[in-house]
């Protein structure tokens, strides 16, 4: 019998632990289907795996929502007949986890540098298997029905060796190469880093104009200038018509007098832009570096792997960059060198995307992996609609980056993560080349064999908007190439969960908010509702704690109202024949109406318009006007056909409300299942069958 009001701490472990218990997470167990009729005994593979969750920390807003979706997906399918599995996983975030347990030894006053590789992989690794054990029991939390019979850690052994073999067959098809090229280089963490994983950020410096000879050249950065002794016009430019290719020039630069070369180029020069004139720094700009590949411009290193510039620069010699420059232009215009100063120049620079330091490119030894072989296929898949993105204009976004893509540097100076076979450095894997394998690494690594072949491709991959280069393109690349199968069917993209105000949640605002606070306050159902009401695929959603503790009411509201149902089915004889008025049967229909309209928002994929309807409907209808409406023909001298035929009406729009709300609401419609008087019932509300 329900009692009392609501609550959801004495109900959500319990009833976690029921579904746990009815092994119905996992699809192989499920009863036959309903599908199709009542003699289909094979059920439709319906598949999502879960975005791996980094194994650093706590779980936060954005994977709340995650979770939220992806369950919501999961529960539909299986109550619609389909062999529903969500497998879940960790991931072991290289790069990322790297750095958040730096940051915990600077806490300590320790320093990955004064440790072995063997030291801090073993620290790092009993650091994520914590982490592991404490993000699983967040995810049950959140009412994940997944099935962790199956869940996978991207270091898992059976996965490191699909991954290995991904890279092997790379090599073998002349895709992946030790290259000497420019690379983005954090002086903090003393890793290179693709390009994705580098934040264009928005500066405003002083830019300097110096005398370089008959020439003025700009730069923001003069302490990567002490190399520099080719000077590069427009072939075309009637400014510089009298100089010659290849001339000589003799000047005074930093450090005292050399002699500089003359270089006629259409592609490095713009001739709209600036003085018309640069010199070239190959070993510390992309642009220069791809110059001095077509013209053979010798390469010089001017700053280190620290950031302090080398013996090259005399005087200033063991400098940080910031620290020297002022130094340096302070001696050009001593030497009557610096032509003028603009003081507000507004540029934008690359910084490292986990720290905010500054991008040192430096050239160096890397493993690269060739991408346009590999995104052509991909390309393909998406414009030929294998591959769908919700919100769609996600499609013209990810086709724009892989028609315009360049080779990946796939390796990393850093101890956590996965080795690169035959690397004398020490190398490991970017993250993402791992991550990027996990719909078929996971399946293909399956205890059930049979997996491959059940469940994939999938059907959704679910994730945020931000990842669609660093992984959801490359997951569709790596499949095409591996399997000759796209990875997933759909790609349903979320926005960022934000705070109250709308502002990017961040520990340095101080407006952190943490999920599992909000279900100890409010309850996992109250949050649920809260991140998919209103929320449409791609767009930010903000949470407002004032609209949670509104969804907890609409919990207690679900909660009196089949408290009341209940309270009055004591006489109730479900076998007794009954014969519905007009006005019942138009209750009924009506009914009928929302569940077609909600099944049709969940088939395209509109949980937050079916939320919503199921919200309003149980609200408004059901309690506001059906239930206050039944109570004369539920009263104790009333006709007892009218009472019987009330009692049986309400009980059906009950049980199917509970029934539409369980996706979105699982542990209170689960908890007032279990005690309702049903007929034929399941073992579980999740495995009934969704209404017709």
């Amino acid at each position: 019998m329900l009692e009392g009001q609501y609550d959801a701490k004495k109900v959500e472990d319990k009833i976690y632990k029921l579904w746990e218990e009815s092994s119905f997470f996992n699809p192989d167990n499920l009863p036959a289907s309903r599908q199709g009729g009542p003699n289909t005994k094979k059920r439709k593979p319906f598949t999502i795996i879960m975005p791996p969750t980094n194994a650093n920390g706590n779980l936060h807003a954005g994977h709340a929502l995650v979770m939220t979706i992806e369950d919501i997906m999961t529960r539909y399918k299986r109550m619609k007949g389909f062999k529903a599995l969500w497998l879940p996983g960790l991931d072991h975030a290289g790069f990322e986890t790297q750095v958040v347990y730096e940051k915990k030894l600077e806490k300590e006053g320790r320093s990955r540098f004064k440790m072995t590789k063997e030291e801090l992989y073993k620290e790092i690794w009993d650091f994520t298997a914590e982490n592991k054990a404490n993000i699983k029991n967040q995810v049950k939390k959140m009412g994940s029905s997944c099935d962790w019979s199956r869940e996978k850690f991207t270091l898992d052994q059976d996965i490191v060796k699909i991954v290995l073999e991904t890279f092997e067959n790379l090599k073998k098809d002349k895709l992946i190469y030790r290259g000497r090229k420019i690379s983005n280089w954090c002086p903090k963490h003393q890793t290179s880093l693709s390009d994705l994983e580098t934040k264009d950020e928005e500066r405003i410096e002083k830019f300097y104009y110096l005398k370089y000879g008959p020439f003025t050249i700009a730069t923001s950065r003069p302490e990567t200038k002490f190399g520099d002794k080719y000077v590069v016009v427009h072939p075309d430019d009637p400014r510089y018509a009298e100089y010659k290719e290849g001339q000589k020039i003799n000047l005074e630069w930093i450090n005292g007098p050399i002699e500089a070369t003359v270089l006629k180029d259409k592609k490095a020069i713009d001739l709209e832009f600036g003085t018309g004139a640069m010199t070239v720094t190959p070993w510390h700009d992309a642009v220069d570096f791809d110059l001095s590949q077509r013209r053979g411009i010798e390469q010089e290193q001017i700053i280190d792997l620290q950031g302090r510039l080398l013996p090259i620069a005399g005087e200033f010699a063991g400098m940080k960059i910031l620290e020297a420059r002022p130094k340096i232009i302070e001696k050009l215009q001593q030497k009557g060198l610096v032509v003028k100063v603009e003081e507000n120049y507004k540029h934008v620079v690359k910084t490292c995307y986990k720290c905010g330091t500054l991008i040192e490119p430096q050239i160096m030894e890397q493993w690269f992996l060739k991408m346009e072989p590999l995104a052509k296929p991909a390309i393909k898949a998406i414009q030929t609609g294998k591959v769908k993105f919700i919100p769609e204009h996600y499609k013209k976004i990810a086709l724009h980056w892989l028609k315009n893509i360049i080779d990946w540097n796939i390796s990393r100076q850093i101890v956590w993560g996965i080795p690169i076979p035959g690397d004398t450095n020490g190398d490991t894997f970017d993250t993402w080349f791992s991550s990027g394998q996990w719909p078929f690494a996971t399946l293909k690594a399956s205890h059930n064999k049979n997996d491959m072949k059940a469940f994939f491709p999938t059907d959704v991959m679910e994730t945020g908007g931000d990842l669609i280069f660093f992984w959801v393109s490359r997951m569709i690349m790596f499949s095409l190439y591996r399997t000759g199968k796209i990875p997933f069917k759909n790609v349903y993209m979320h926005g960022l969960v934000l705070d109250a105000k709308g502002q990017k949640m961040s520990k340095s605002k101080g407006n952190v908010i943490n999920p599992l606070d909000l279900i100890d306050k409010y309850g996992t159902d109250a949050l649920r509702m809260n991140l998919v009401v209103g929320n449409t695929p791609g767009t930010s959603l903000p949470l407002d704690e004032n609209k949670i503790k509104g969804y907890r009411n609409f919990a207690n509201k679900i909660w009196n109202a089949s408290k009341f149902v209940q309270m009055n089915l004591s006489d109730f004889n479900p076998k007794a024949k009954v014969i519905y008025n007009t006005k019942q049967k138009k209750i009924l229909k009506d009914l009928q109406k929302v569940v077609k309209s909600t099944t049709k928002q969940m088939d395209n994929f509109k949980f937050y318009m079916a939320s919503e309807e199921i919200y309003h409907y149980f609200w408004h209808v059901f309690c506001d006007k059906i239930i206050e409406e039944s109570k004369p023909a539920l009263a104790e001298n009333a006709d007892k056909k009218i009472r019987q035929t009330t009692q049986k009406m309400l009980l059906e729009i009950l049980t199917t409300s509970l029934k539409l709300l369980h996706p979105f609401m699982p542990f209170i419609t689960e908890e007032i299942y279990q005690q309702l008087p049903i007929t034929k019932k399941q073992k579980c509300l999740m495995i009934e069958q969704w209404p017709k």
